[in-house]
């Protein structure tokens, strides 16, 4: 099953990765598992990009569901252009997602996966509303 991604969003960070050689599975492609660690560390450096910490606090952004959609194989060695992009803003919510290519072919996405993103008051362990200071920058 694919999850359809929304036409509608804006590209808000752009990064290369280097695919490393350990990143390969025994078939001799990107482990499934490592496109979502792309993912969080495209999100990672778009967060800090923005002056935010990703380290615990008070409050913090955090992910409650996140997929994946395959659409090519991958292999060592190379580079992943990965784009973060945002949709829907709601009151605590946000859609993540992240476009990967190669560097080598970059107009043709590999993978693309999204992630929703909530802020969260992690004393009381639920979601609060968006800061107005991120919600003017993503803006």
């Amino acid at each position: 099953m694919r999850i359809d991604i929304p036409k509608e969003r804006r590209l808000v960070h752009e990064m290369i990765a280097p695919i490393r050689w350990g990143d390969m599975d025994a078939y001799g492609h990107l482990n499934n598992t490592v496109y979502f660690r792309f993912m969080e560390q495209a999100r990672v450096e778009w967060i800090t990009s923005l002056g935010y910490q990703v380290a615990l606090g008070q409050e913090t952004m955090v992910m409650i569901n996140g997929f994946c959609n395959f659409y090519k194989q991958v292999s060592y060695p190379g580079n992943l252009i990965l784009k973060t992009s945002i949709g829907a803003i709601g009151r605590t919510s946000m859609d993540v997602f992240t476009s990967m290519a190669l560097a080598t072919a970059p107009d043709e996405e590999v993978a693309i996966g999204g992630a929703t993103m909530v802020w969260a008051d992690l004393a009381t362990s639920t979601s609060a509303p968006w800061p107005e200071d991120i919600l003017q920058k993503i803006r």
